[in-house]
């Protein structure tokens, strides 16, 4: 089944949710950049966090970056997404694995201490980024954390990333609550009981609920109504003609010795590692073109 979210909000408009699943979407960053186990759960984890955040943005052209800059062995994750749900991102070392800790992977380990930024390229508002500290490493709670300390937004994040013996995605999504000063104390103890309720998020997708279904059970008992279904899915934005371009801002000594010495050159996208090839011949004629 496709990937995708879905957002609501009650019908007294005190809260928010967005749910998403994202099964394929990791698969393809875990293929993509040969992730271990661990890893792929962390950098799951950070991906599905990006992509529910995503959800709100509306205008054309909008985006949003998360980065994880820990301390840990995975030497820090970067995530993006537009408002069209094209998720990407990266980590710094894939090839990283720690001991199972309490029966889970220990993604806490890996991240490290440090801060989580995010920056959100919006329209109207233009460029800003908030900062907060990584509070315990699970990516889910430092997301929480940053959003009702940098954005006054009190929230809860719930990510999971669940992953069969040969390292393959089985099941991953995520969910994020968003309340609203006006929500009431007894609002908050019943969604408190659905998500004790509704267990770990990855495995009610791996069970099969959508997202839609999801949505019912962490609602259940408040009046809700759906806004919006949107599609969610692994997507760069590199291409060849943008990997050209940056070979162009070389000094003409360099775009000569990668001539003579290498014979040609090539470049690979840090966020999806999709690799362009470029001859001599091309490196000649950029290399006039230019000058």
């Amino acid at each position: 089944m496709a990937d995708y979210m879905v957002r609501a909000i009650d019908a007294a408009g005190n809260i928010r949710i967005f749910v998403a699943t994202t099964t394929e979407l990791i698969n393809e960053a875990r293929r993509r950049h040969d992730t271990w186990p661990t890893v792929t759960a962390a950098l799951g984890r950070a991906l599905t966090g990006t992509a529910l955040l995503s959800a709100t943005l509306k205008d054309k052209g909008e985006s949003i970056t998360l980065r994880i800059a820990g301390d840990g062995p995975v030497g820090g994750i970067t995530c993006d997404a537009d408002e069209q749900g094209q998720v990407r991102g990266f980590v710094r070392e894939p090839h990283v694995d720690l001991d199972p800790k309490n029966g889970k992977f220990d993604v806490a380990g890996v991240v490290g201490e440090g801060y989580i930024h995010v920056t959100r390229q919006l329209a109207l508002e233009g460029t800003y980024t908030g900062t907060a500290e990584i509070v315990s490493g699970e990516i889910g709670e430092d997301l929480a954390y940053y959003l009702t300390k940098s954005e006054q937004t009190p929230s809860a994040v719930s990510l999971g990333v669940r992953i069969a013996p040969d390292g393959t995605v089985t099941a991953s999504g995520g969910i994020l609550l968003q309340l609203l000063p006006s929500a009431s104390e007894e609002e908050r103890e019943q969604l408190e009981l659905n998500l004790q309720a509704l267990g770990a998020v990855s495995q009610a997708v791996e069970t099969g609920l959508t997202p839609e279904a999801i949505l019912g059970q962490v609602m259940a008992g408040i009046p809700y109504k759906l806004l919006e279904k949107r599609d969610v899915h692994f997507a760069c934005r590199c291409s060849r003609e943008r990997a050209l371009s940056s070979l162009a801002s070389l000094n003409p000594a360099d775009l000569e010795e990668m001539i003579v010495e290498d014979g040609g050159a090539e470049l690979s996208c840090q966020f999806c590692a999709e690799k362009y090839q470029f001859t001599a011949d091309e490196l000649r004629e950029l290399k006039e073109t230019r000058h």
